[in-house]
């Protein structure tokens, strides 16, 4: 007997392997309609950067003109007779006791509000974040509230205690009060970015034997830089263009040069040719602080935005 004969099947033929999908070829319309849309986006960009220019452009003009220049034409007629531009403005300015006084009293203002404000609030953004203490998130919630109370209701309160403390009309009097309004910004800004610091980082510092203070200041401080140097920037510019609590808690002393020029606008009639230096003098180091921190002020900004 023979065995049945099996059907031997042919063997198939290799599957060709997938190619790689890459990307899609765009159309001609698709990419000049793409092009377009980022052209107009930069020349718009441009106009507005130039428009937020032009006022700091024209008052920088202004401080170096003469006064009859100023009556007769334009800020922008410097650029077709640049023989126009002098110091003597600024001579006249800096050469006034009360305003060179005035300045020194800003950077004395200035500086130690924003120093403390951010000392105080980062460590208190840190046990708000990582220590464990008897209600903790009741005393946050007091400080977040304090976020709504406006200025104004503390001026006489305050006012008065500081009178009755003997600080009333000094520097000290003021830099309490920024340090005071700014703290609850500060506390809230700074507990939210630490809070996003990775436990295990500070869990593994801890098992090296680094207790609270070194790593507070070895691992928060370091990583919290991006938003410690926002916070900074934020409480300069504040203080430093404050008028309002500038104009109630200092005297004749202890004023800072947004008072001094508001009773040089008095004493000169408004006069463009003594304004204009010192509204630009006033302007410029704020903006030389943003700009030298504008790198750290974005990253701060934009902390936690992308994971």
């Amino acid at each position: 007997m023979t065995a049945p004969s099996v059907p031997v099947k042919e063997p198939k033929e290799p599957l060709a392997a997938a190619e790689p999908a890459g990307p899609t070829e765009r159309s001609l319309a698709s990419r000049l309609a793409s092009g377009a849309a980022g052209g107009v986006m930069r020349v718009f960009l441009i106009l507005v950067a130039l428009l937020w220019v032009t006022p700091t452009v024209g008052l920088l003009a202004s401080s170096f003109r003469d006064p009859t220049d100023i009556a007769e034409s334009g800020w922008w007629d410097v650029f077709s007779k640049p023989t126009q531009l002098t110091t003597e403005s600024y001579s006249t300015l800096l050469g006034k006791e009360e305003i060179t006084d005035s300045l020194l009293n800003t950077i004395w203002i200035t500086v130690p509000a924003t120093a403390l404000v951010i000392v105080i609030g980062a460590m208190a953004g840190y046990a708000f974040a990582w220590m464990d203490f008897k209600g903790r998130d009741w005393w946050f919630v007091v400080v977040v509230a304090l976020l709504v109370v406006p200025i104004q209701i503390a001026l006489i309160p305050l006012a008065d205690l500081f009178g009755d403390l003997g600080i009333f009309g000094s520097i000290l009097g003021v830099v309490l009060f920024h340090v005071g309004f700014g703290l609850p910004f500060a506390i809230f800004l700074l507990r939210n970015f630490f809070a996003e610091i990775p436990r295990e980082l500070l869990e593994a510092a801890r098992l090296d034997g680094a207790g609270e203070v070194r790593l507070f200041a070895t691992v928060v401080l370091p990583l919290g830089a991006p938003a410690i140097a926002s916070l900074g920037i934020f409480q300069f510019l504040w203080v430093w263009n404050d008028m309002l609590v500038a104009l109630i808690f200092s005297d004749s002393d202890s004023r800072p040069l947004t008072v001094a020029l508001t009773e040089q606008t008095r004493q000169f009639s408004g006069n463009i040719e003594t304004l204009a230096p010192g509204a630009f003098i006033s302007m410029v180091i704020p903006l030389a602080v943003f700009f030298a921190f504008q790198r750290q002020f974005v990253s701060g900004v934009m902390a936690g935005a992308v994971k």
